[in-house]
């Protein structure tokens, strides 16, 4: 703001502001525009990104973690169980486990099955069955533990914990949440054979990034899903019912406050090829 020269001898005149604080607005008001206009343009672009940064992320059947997820391009998550904002940590309520005594194992079975005979497995649920070729010519240590851990009546009563909408239904969980086994780990058999191309894909959840820590829990895929290939052992496809393991309960054992549909048995068939 300019003043006009003092007068020597006299007061100092002011000078008249309003000129000053007239031009002063008109420049507020103008970057003001400028700032919605570009505020509007980038708009588009910040959402662009959001939506590109969800959908590099990826889904993974895991062991040992209740925080399995890491969420999905495939998985619609606007629809799942999950949806609702959490509350405050102090007010949530805590998530449903049901935690099921089972017999603990020392070691991986011995070799039982015949790897050149057929197996079927049929997975009883209260709303049918789930009919499982297995596959022993391609993972025949995998489909020997859970022909094991089958006959031993491990699977009956547990739950499928881990549902998740067009990804997959995981099972075969003692405690419930995501972190129980059978006591022992199975080594990684992966294959070209067969491939996570199409829905009722049977595969080994593991651990992280271990893939030798699979145990007792396995998923069975609603969706194709090709960057699980090579990265989880497949030991069975799904011939009989899928209807029935596409519309098993979403589930997500973080903030579920009921225990996941029952597995009430899993019995196994065994015939010559």
């Amino acid at each position: 703001m300019s003043h006009a020269k003092p007068d020597p001898g006299g007061p100092i005149q002011p000078s008249n502001p309003f000129p000053a604080i007239a031009s002063a607005i008109t420049v507020i008001v103008v970057l003001v525009l400028l700032g919605v206009m570009l505020a509007n343009r980038a708009q588009p672009q910040l959402a662009a990104s959001s939506d590109q940064a969800a959908s590099n992320q990826v889904a993974v059947p895991t062991v040992g973690s209740t925080d399995a997820i890491t969420d999905t391009a495939a998985h619609d998550s606007s629809q799942s169980d999950s949806e609702a904002v959490p509350a405050d940590e102090a007010a949530q309520p805590e998530a449903h486990t049901e935690e099921t005594t089972r017999k603990e194992y020392d070691a991986m079975p011995s070799m039982t099955i015949d790897p050149n005979k057929q197996y079927t497995a049929t997975i009883t649920t209260p709303r049918g069955d789930i009919v499982i070729r297995l596959r022993p010519d391609i993972a025949p240590q995998t489909v020997n533990s859970f022909v094991t851990l089958s006959r031993d009546g491990f699977y009956n009563g547990l739950t499928w914990h881990r549902v998740i909408r067009n990804f997959m239904a995981q099972g075969g969980d003692p405690k419930g949440d995501g972190t129980g086994g059978p006591g022992y780990n199975v080594p990684a058999e992966f294959t070209d054979k067969i491939l996570f191309d199409r829905p009722g894909i049977v595969a080994m959840a593991r651990r992280g990034d271990d893939i030798n820590s699979a145990g007792s829990q396995f998923f069975i895929t609603t969706a194709a899903y090709p960057s699980l290939n090579q990265q989880y052992t497949i030991f069975g496809e799904v011939i009989e019912g899928q209807d029935i393991v596409n519309n098993i309960p979403l589930r997500d054992p973080m903030t579920a406050r009921q225990p996941g549909e029952k597995i009430e048995n899993i019995t196994i068939t065994e015939s010559d090829s």
